[in-house]
Formats: structure tokens, sequence, C-alpha cells
């Protein structure tokens, strides 16, 4: 759930009031009530991953929980940064910036989600609003799924 930074010029900010700015730099990039909950449900089904770990060391992307013998990302999407279909709203101040945000958030998970399945793991996709014992039950099911194949694959 985490995002990119990117800087602005000397003087300018990317919020449009100082109160906008301090609300988006309280926000955290993980350990989140959505994420706090899907781990919990997870762990009660008895699963163990890695939180917050890059699948690839290589590659500047960190993913919200890791199953590293079955090769499974898991990311925990939030509505507004990831543009969710269903709950994502346009923004009223700075509207451009932050559409432009977004479309950039978005086009970068498409690009992790290519580099990871390229390297032979499974990614899975959880939008924020979901049911936490739902998407734990999709996490569980591709779970088993990734462990079966990844016995016969190669470890690199």
């Amino acid at each position: 759930m985490t995002g990119h930074t990117k800087r602005n010029a000397p003087g300018t900010s990317w919020a449009s009031t100082p109160g906008t700015r301090r609300s988006m730099q309280s926000n955290k990039g993980r350990d989140t009530k959505p994420e706090l909950a899907l781990r919990r449900a997870i762990h009660a089904m008895g699963l163990r991953y890695r939180v917050s770990f890059r699948p690839i060391p290589s590659v500047r992307r960190t993913a919200d929980l890791v199953f590293t013998r079955a090769r499974l990302a898991v990311f925990l999407d939030g509505c507004f940064w990831h543009g969710c279909p269903e709950h994502h709203t346009v923004a009223k101040a700075n509207a451009e910036y932050w559409a432009s945000k977004v479309e950039a958030n978005r086009e970068r998970d498409r690009q992790t989600d290519r580099l990871l399945e390229e390297a032979g793991w499974a990614v899975l996709r959880v939008w924020e609003h979901e049911d936490p014992l739902e998407a734990a039950a999709r996490v569980r099911a591709l779970y088993e799924t990734a462990s079966r194949q990844s016995v016969k694959r190669p470890q690199p």
C-alpha cells in the first residue's frame, strides 16, 4: 500500500492546504486496520507469512503479505490510492494531481504484477473494503494452488 514520493519544487507542495498535508502524511503505509484484520484472519487459518517483504530483493516493490515457499505475494490496496472501481472518489482539491497520482499507482501495480509473475510468483490483490474473512479464503485457496505449483518449479 505504499506509494512513490514525488519531489516538488522548493516552496511548493502537492497538498492544497497545510491541513491536508498533515492529514495525508499521517496515513500509514502498513499495519492499517484492513491489513491487520486480513492478517488476523489468515493467521487464524494456520497460514504463516512475511509482512512488508520484497518478493524479489532486486526490485523495489514491497508486498503486504508474502508466502515465500508458495511464492505468493498479497497486496492490500487502498480504494483511494489504487483507484477502486467501487469506492474511489475524485479529489475535490488538486484533482489533476491526485488523478495523475492514482493512475501512476495503478500502472505501477500492473508492472509489479507482471514482474512477479515473470519471476514465478503468484499475485493476489485485495481491496481494503473487502470482507477480511472472504479475502482470507481467497488467499488460502491461491496459497494451496501456489504451494502445489512451487513444488514443480525450480527455485531461482
